[in-house]
């Protein structure tokens, strides 16, 4: 399955999640891919995760951030749109306690506490985890037909699809009860200390005093009533990547580790039963027998330079040719690897090494011709 079924699943999934390892223009292949469904009609968001500088300017936007930007597409249907967001992972943590304390006063409670601000440094600093958070938000909207979702780079694809249940687990009712056993509970910020954690929070009161305890039994009382909160999150979260109307696209470049970490994600998209949508094989030098050797089109170019001038000139492009034509070979038996991945019914395309950096919307419109080569310029 080529461009045809990778426009199949821009018209008919809710939302497509581009996974891979990092440097492999996950980030850029996401941008196009939410400008081409808005051509083809469709009310979009692509969350992107710390892109570049050069891909908003690409987007033609001043400012990138935690709110929703509107991207001018040439070409979109009327009923069409494409919103583009970046995540702030810091913003994206407040935010939520903001809309799951149960109060003003709670929420400022939480907010203002020091072992929160340690904690949410730590999960505020998880882009996987705030990406999966951030999803939940906008699907929850029903504004958009389709979210595109550009991941993280991870070393494991653990990382990412388990990210949704992390705060959940971390906030377990089981864990919140033990820290908060050896409080009386008339006297929460008393000394009566009780059992096994008990002696730990006397090791703690010790270590860090009694000031730190106070918050972190704070903190602990703040977060109980937000456990329920948290969970429901967290199923959702998962009920979207399991949902038949999301689609896992696994991007990759021609090269050993990146196709490894494509073979892992296979697996693992599988094993769960994900959606697996197909492959972007990205950066490709492209390489067949209608390239042609340099010195038959220079040749014609060079009679009238000077002998020693025009013989460095052919040594340069021979040296040129020949390492581009070994790194293509080099990369043909992985690209055929990830082919036969895709075989017969996920999405398989290839998007060549372009000359220079996506800077601009003609740039994403040179990577929208490779990845729909039978659709017409805008």
């Amino acid at each position: 399955m080529t461009a045809s079924g990778l426009a199949d699943l821009l018209l008919e999934r809710r939302v497509i999640v581009c996974v891979g390892s990092g440097g492999v223009g996950k980030t850029t292949l996401a941008a196009s891919l939410g400008i081409e469904a808005a051509r083809l009609g469709r009310r979009v968001l692509v969350l992107t995760i710390d892109p570049a500088r050069r891909l908003a300017d690409a987007l033609g936007l001043p400012s990138f951030g935690n709110e929703v930007r509107r991207v001018d597409v040439r070409g979109a249907l009327p009923e069409g749109h494409l919103d583009a967001m970046m995540l702030d992972t810091r913003a994206t943590f407040d935010d939520l306690i903001r809309r799951l304390a149960p109060d003003e006063v709670r929420r400022r409670e939480i907010l203002e506490n020091q072992v929160y601000r340690l904690v949410s440094d730590s999960f505020g600093s998880s882009q996987e985890y705030m990406a999966t958070e951030k999803l939940y938000d906008v699907v929850a909207t029903g504004r958009y037909d389709l979210v595109v979702l550009d991941t993280p780079p991870v070393k494991n694809a653990l990382e990412f699809l388990d990210a949704p249940g992390r705060l959940a687990r971390f906030l377990d009712r089981r864990i919140v009860k033990w820290f908060l056993t050896p409080y009386d509970e008339n006297r929460v910020f008393g000394r009566v200390l009780i059992g096994t954690s008990g002696v730990v929070f006397r090791l703690l009161g010790v270590i860090f005093g009694r000031e730190f305890l106070g918050e972190l039994s704070r903190f602990f009382i703040a977060f109980r009533d937000m456990y329920d909160g948290f969970r429901e999150r967290h199923e959702a979260v998962t009920r979207i990547f399991e949902d038949q109307a999301t689609a896992f696209l696994v991007v990759s470049a021609p090269t050993e580790a990146s196709v490894d970490v494509a073979t892992f994600f296979r697996e693992e998209l599988l094993a769960r039963r994900l959606v697996l949508g197909g492959f972007l094989v990205n950066q490709v030098h492209g390489w067949g027998p209608e390239v042609e050797d340099p010195a038959d089109i220079l040749e014609p170019l060079l009679t009238n330079l000077p002998e020693d001038r025009a013989r460095r000139v052919r040594s340069r492009c021979a040296v040129a040719y020949g390492r581009t034509k070994a790194v293509a070979a080099r990369e043909g038996p992985l690209r055929e690897r990830i082919r036969r991945y895709a075989h017969p019914d996920r999405v398989y395309a290839e998007i060549p090494l372009l000359p220079e950096p996506v800077r601009d919307l003609e740039g994403l419109d040179a990577v929208i011709r490779h990845l729909f080569p039978a659709h017409p310029d805008p």
